[in-house]
C-alpha cells in the first residue's frame, strides 16, 4: 500500500509520449475504479495535463515533472513509487539514468526496450546492484518480447509436465500479425545502428543469440534469415523484423532459469507465409522488404485508434518432444501487436510485480523468468492474450 514516503503504487514516465498515453489511458480505463494509486511522470506537466483531460483520466491522478537529464528528479520519481514503467526511448539514449537509480534504490521497474546492446550494458553494469536492493528490472515488456517469451515457457512447461523433458529445438512461427510500427520504434532502430557503426564490437552483441546470458554460449542456432520451408508445419517462413531480439530474451529466459529448457536447447523466429508457390513467393517479398527501415515515422507518431483496435497477433511455437510427438503452443492478441497490445502487456507487467512481491528476487529479469505463469493469468484476465496448447 502506498504511505507517505512512498505514495504511488505505479508511475508511468513518458506518459505524454505516444506510447505512453496509452498505458495511462489503459491504467485509467481496467484500475481507476481499483485503489490503485497512480501518476503521470514526464519532462513537462503542461503536456501530461492535456494527456490526461484528452484521455478523460481522473485528476486525482498525479503528475510528476521529470527529466532523465536532472538525476534529483529521476530520484524523486523513484523514491515516490513502488514500480516504474518508462516508454521514454531509445533506451540506448535516455534510459541509463532510470534503470541506474531503480537498481540503486530499490524501485522495480519494467521497459519495452527491443535494444538488445544496451540490454547488454545494463545487464553488466546494474545487475549486482539490482541483487543487493531488491529491484526487479524487467525488460522488453512489451511485444517485443512477452509474446514469444511466454509462449516459449508455456510450450516448454507443458512438455515437461508431460514428458519428464524439455523440447531441444523449438520454432517460433508468427501466423498472423496486422499493425504498424511507431515512429519510437523506428528511432530506436536507427540509434541501435548508429551505435554498431561507432562501435564495431556492439556488431557482436547483435549478431551473438548468447549476447544476454552472461557468459554462457549454448550451441549454434539456426539462422532463420532467409526463406525456407518448415515440413513439420507445411508452410513457407520467412526473417521476422523482431526475431533478433526475442531470440535473446528467450536464451535468457532458460539461462536465468537454470536451463529449465536444456544446455542444448535451440530456437529461432520466423514468420509463415504460407504453402505452395504462392507461400514461397511471399517469404521470398518478405525477406527483400525493407520499408521499415526506409520509413519517415517520427517519435510520437504512431497507427490511428482505429488501426490499433482492428490489429491483432497470431504465433506458434513449436517443437517434436522426446517422445516424438510435434507440440504446439499459442499465442494470441487482439490489438495491433506494437501499439494496442504492448500497452496493455506493458501495464500488467507492473501490476504483476506490484502485487507479486514473492515472485522473483533482485536483478535483471526477463518477463518468462521473472513472472511466468502469474503474468499468463494476468494477461489473459486483463489484456486480451489468449495462451493455448493446441497439438501434442
Amino acid at each position: 500500500m502506498p504511505t507517505a514516503d512512498q505514495p504511488f503504487d505505479i508511475v508511468v514516465f513518458g506518459a505524454s509520449g505516444y506510447t505512453g498515453r496509452l498505458v495511462a489511458e489503459y491504467l485509467a480505463a481496467e484500475y481507476g475504479d481499483t485503489d490503485l494509486t497512480w501518476a503521470m511522470a514526464g519532462r513537462s506537466l503542461d503536456k501530461l495535463a492535456s494527456v490526461r483531460t484528452e484521455m478523460g483520466i481522473s485528476d486525482a491522478v498525479a503528475l510528476l515533472e521529470v527529466d532523465v537529464d536532472n538525476p534529483a528528479s529521476v530520484s524523486e520519481m523513484v523514491d515516490a513509487c513502488r514500480v516504474v514503467i518508462t516508454t521514454v526511448g531509445p533506451y540506448q539514449l535516455y534510459g541509463d539514468e532510470l534503470v541506474k537509480q531503480c537498481a540503486e534504490r530499490g524501485t522495480d521497474y519494467v521497459d519495452l526496450t527491443g535494444e538488445p546492446s544496451w540490454m547488454h550494458e545494463t545487464i553488466a553494469r546494474f545487475s549486482e546492484a539490482a541483487k543487493l536492493s531488491g529491484a526487479r528490472i524487467v525488460h522488453s515488456c512489451g511485444f517485443d518480447s512477452i509474446p514469444f517469451d511466454l509462449g516459449v515457457y508455456l510450450l516448454q512447461q507443458h512438455a515437461i509436465e508431460k514428458t519428464g523433458e524439455p523440447i531441444a529445438t523449438v520454432k517460433g512461427r508468427v501466423r498472423a500479425m496486422n499493425g504498424t510500427f511507431s515512429g519510437g520504434t523506428i528511432a530506436s532502430m536507427r540509434a541501435t545502428m548508429a551505435s554498431a557503426k561507432a562501435n564495431p564490437a556492439i556488431i557482436q552483441v547483435l549478431t551473438n543469440p548468447f549476447a544476454l546470458t552472461e557468459g554462457f554460449t549454448g550451441p549454434e542456432q539456426p539462422a532463420g534469415m532467409a526463406p525456407q520451408y518448415d515440413e513439420e508445419l507445411q508452410s513457407w517462413s520467412a526473417p521476422f523484423i523482431m526475431a533478433p531480439i526475442n531470440t535473446k530474451n528467450i536464451h535468457r529466459s532458460n539461462f536465468l532459469m537454470a536451463h529449465r529448457y536444456g544446455e542444448d536447447f535451440r530456437y529461432d523466429e520466423m514468420l509463415l507465409t504460407g504453402d505452395g508457390d504462392q507461400g514461397k513467393a511471399a517469404a521470398e517479398f518478405v525477406a527483400k522488404d525493407d520499408s521499415v527501415a526506409k520509413s519517415n515515422l517520427q517519435p510520437g507518431e504512431g497507427p490511428s485508434k482505429e488501426e490499433r483496435e482492428n490489429g491483432n497477433y497470431d504465433a506458434i511455437f513449436a517443437g517434436q518432444a522426446c517422445t516424438g510427438d510435434l507440440m504446439i503452443s499459442s499465442v494470441q492478441g487482439d490489438r495491433d501487436p506494437g501499439y494496442g497490445s504492448t500497452s496493455k502487456m506493458l501495464a500488467e507487467a507492473a501490476m504483476c510485480l506490484l502485487h507479486n512481491p514473492e515472485l522473483a528476487s533482485g536483478g535483471l529479469w526477463t518477463p518468462a523468468a521473472a513472472m511466468g505463469d502469474a503474468l499468463i493469468e494476468r494477461l489473459q484476465a486483463h489484456a486480451g492474450l489468449t495462451f493455448q496448447i493446441e497439438q501434442g
